[in-house]
């Protein structure tokens, strides 16, 4: 008996689906995010799932479930396959090009909902376990420390400009004050 050949069809492309896949994990997500959190996702609703995906765009990160077998074809041989450990079971794979969004965002959830259970992640080559992942998560975003860095370099700019002023505003209220006693 032959085989189906729509079976076939099928088949090859679910295989280069797969492939492409395996190529982008590798090139774009495992090569170009800084930081990666991985966790378990077991029980969470669509609605919970949309909800996880949502605060991530929001904050310039993505939430991806892929399957962990191509996720350990990705990692296998990259500086990163240390990651490979953790995928098993149903998990997803949050990821920014800042930092600390991805872990901030998933810890917030994961207090929230109890059904994300954090298994550990990624910063650049370093593997983070779960203590790991929520520390890196309490610290400030890049935005964040951008917005601290310039209000430290303007904080000295209004100082000057106050220290500034002061003699000139000083000298005013002398010479009105001496102007009101010349004319009494």
């Amino acid at each position: 008996m032959a085989a189906d050949p729509t079976l076939a069809k099928e088949s090859k492309v679910d295989r280069a689906r797969k492939r492409e896949v395996v190529a982008w994990l590798k090139e774009e997500v495992f090569s170009t995010y800084p930081s990666i959190v991985v966790a378990h996702n077991l029980g969470l609703t669509v609605s919970q799932m949309t909800d996880l995906r949502n605060r991530m765009y929001e904050a310039g990160g993505m939430v991806k479930v892929v399957k962990n077998r191509l996720a350990k074809i990705a990692l296998d041989g990259t500086p990163r396959e240390g990651l490979a450990a953790l995928f098993s079971g149903p998990t997803v794979m949050m990821f920014s090009q800042d930092p600390v969004v991805a872990p901030k965002i998933a810890v917030g959830f994961a207090k929230e909902h109890d059904k994300l259970v954090i298994l550990g992640g990624m910063l650049e080559e370093s593997l983070l376990d779960e203590a790991g992942v929520k520390s890196l998560a309490e610290l400030p975003s890049l935005d964040e420390l951008r917005a601290k860095l310039i209000g430290t370099i303007q904080a000295p700019a209004q100082k000057i400009a106050a220290v500034l002023q002061a003699p000139a505003g000083q000298l005013a209220r002398v010479l009105a004050a001496r102007g009101e006693q010349e004319a009494a």
